[in-house]
């Protein structure tokens, strides 16, 4: 038996604090562009399978229950209530919350209160950057105000995280952009913007990614599957690896989000380069019933010092716990199989399965 009493959760965002119906639900269940085809259900996928198995027994009912029994009884218990008992049955010890997404989300402070845990925020740099648009009136003023509120909230976030990928894609010059580079491109975005326009511009998305590498926090960048529109084909971490060789030695550590389906680019560029991490996060969740044979194939090519859990959850308590039960299942089935045909140790498959789960994290991180 592989145990992991003990989970970081490196990358993940606050639950909604409203109740929810069932087109709602099904919304935060998905990312979509719309509501399901007519005639059918977002619960028939493998996270809402997932979501099926493992939530409804947390707030009294029998597993794989149908959904209109279960979101009867999440609103008979009260959003509060459902969402306290729900992220308490994760087993997640430390949550780290992006917290730049928009709606009514719960911050780092109620996820600790609600979920019984640790909690650290994680800055997101292209909503940081926005807001110091809003507040300054020139070119000048903005440049000198982004790099002060990105040294201001280096004191206090456990990393930042960028979505550069899906904004604009990977492939952007590695090399920091010169000073002039920069006036032009802010000129240009701060004209044409109105305000809480996204940054999506090129050359400011790297500026602002190098100061933070310049900080010296670790650096989260989204990759694969992302919201709903995105390029995929513009998200695989392999673009990075010119920005990755140049960020080498400067002691900023690079964790590759999410991944999937890319999640072997990601395990690779881990397994080559020593300041780069890849999460095993948000493949397991969407993948479901098949999340040990993803695992198993991150586990093929990355350092096993170089893995770090997420459940990626944002929206619905529900999520938070599928990442977490997906996890353990799927590393269970995989380090217990190479255990049962004496690959492994027992006592290496534990060391491992507890640095998956929460000492990588700790270490990369700086949590105590």
């Amino acid at each position: 038996m592989i145990d992991t009493p003990s989970l970081v959760d490196q990358y993940c965002h606050g639950v909604l604090r409203t109740e929810l119906g069932l087109g709602t639900f099904e919304a935060q269940l998905a990312r979509t562009e719309g509501p399901p085809a007519p005639g059918t259900t977002l619960f028939d996928t493998q996270t809402g399978f997932a979501v099926r198995r493992w939530c409804p027994p947390l707030l009294g009912l029998e597993p794989h229950c149908p959904p209109a029994r279960y979101l009867a009884r999440r609103r008979e218990l009260g959003a509060l209530e459902a969402g306290r008992r729900l992220l308490r049955g994760t087993g997640i010890t430390t949550y780290l919350v992006d917290t730049g997404l928009p709606g009514d989300l719960t911050g780092p402070t109620e996820m600790a209160c609600d979920g019984a845990a640790e909690a650290r925020e994680i800055v997101r740099l292209e909503l940081l950057a926005e807001q110091v648009a809003d507040t300054s009136g020139t070119v000048r003023s903005f440049l000198a105000n982004l790099a002060e509120s990105v040294h201001a909230a280096a004191a206090h976030a456990v990393a930042f995280t960028s979505v550069a990928g899906l904004r604009h894609g990977l492939a952007l010059t590695p090399e920091p952009p010169g000073p002039g580079e920069v006036r032009g491109a802010a000129g240009r975005w701060l004209a044409g913007r109105r305000a809480g326009g996204e940054l999506a511009d090129p050359v400011l998305l790297r500026h602002v990614l190098w100061i933070a590498v310049a900080s010296g926090l670790p650096l989260q960048l989204h990759a694969g599957l992302g919201e709903a529109g995105c390029r995929i084909d513009r998200t695989d971490p392999v673009l990075l690896t010119g920005f990755v060789r140049a960020t080498a030695g400067l002691g900023t550590d690079l964790i590759l989000l999410h991944g999937y389906p890319y999640h072997r680019h990601a395990a690779h560029l881990a397994g080559v380069f020593p300041h780069v991490y890849a999460d095993s996060g948000a493949a397991l969740v969407r993948t479901g019933a098949r999340a040990a044979t993803v695992l198993a194939e991150i586990l093929e090519l990355a350092p096993f010092g170089k893995i770090l859990f997420s459940s990626g959850a944002h929206g619905l308590p529900e999520l938070h716990v599928v990442g977490a039960r997906l996890f353990r299942e799927a590393l269970g089935h995989v380090l217990g199989a190479w255990v049962a045909e004496g690959a492994w140790s027992p006592g290496d498959a534990q060391r491992v399965a507890r640095m998956v789960a929460a000492g990588n994290a700790a270490r990369v991180y700086g949590l105590a």
